[in-house]
């Protein structure tokens, strides 16, 4: 049986929730959650409550945008012209734009 734990609230952690999801989602979940530099529980719950999932940059956090550009551009590599990149792809794209958007908002808010 696992240990119990508290929220950031003070409640207790003793309901477990629990889904399917394919190979691909998976993968997506995964690579969001290390953008994310949140723990896969908090990121979820996060994102099930809809509550914003606000990145803090750290080395951590920089480490998975490194890896997941890196995995990217390979994919990107192997579509090749003319073929169709996959949803998921797109997505993560999408998310690495706007944390890189982010990251120059915050940026530019610390040089004023």
């Amino acid at each position: 049986m696992s240990a119990k734990s508290c929220d950031k609230h003070g409640r207790w952690r003793n309901k477990v929730v629990a889904f399917r999801a394919s190979p691909e989602e998976d993968a997506l979940i995964n690579s969001f959650v290390r953008l994310s530099g949140s723990s896969k529980q908090e990121y979820i719950v996060s994102r099930l409550t809809n509550k914003d999932v606000v990145v803090q940059g750290n080395p951590r956090v920089y480490k998975a945008l490194k890896g997941e550009l890196a995995r990217v551009l390979d994919e990107l590599k192997r579509v090749g012209d003319g073929k169709e990149i996959a949803p998921e792809l797109l997505e993560t794209i999408q998310l690495i734009a706007r944390i890189m958007d982010g990251m120059k908002e915050e940026s530019d808010w610390h040089n004023d």
